[in-house]
């Protein structure tokens, strides 16, 4: 059995999260999608930004969405996940 190994796009939807709250205290939905794509984060994590449903989000309500799809998936340990 081989073992996982980290991702070079470890960290990846940290740095998206971080931005988006940098200045706000709530985002949409399209607005994570926009900067998932201006930061051209891997595809797989493109995939797990693309299924938050619509709607506005706090950061602990984004943070919980993304984790939750990233447990999902069991892509904790390559991709990491958000605080």
């Amino acid at each position: 059995m081989a073992l996982l190994e980290r991702s070079e796009a470890y960290g990846q939807l940290q740095i998206v999260v971080d931005h988006l709250y940098k200045n706000a205290e709530e985002v949409r939905r399209i607005d994570v999608i926009i900067a998932a794509e201006s930061f051209d984060i891997h595809p797989d994590l493109l995939a797990v930004v693309e299924r938050l449903p619509p709607g506005v989000y706090t950061r602990i309500m984004l943070v919980t969405q993304l984790n939750s799809t990233i447990a999902g998936h069991g892509w904790g340990y390559v991709y990491g996940t958000v605080e």
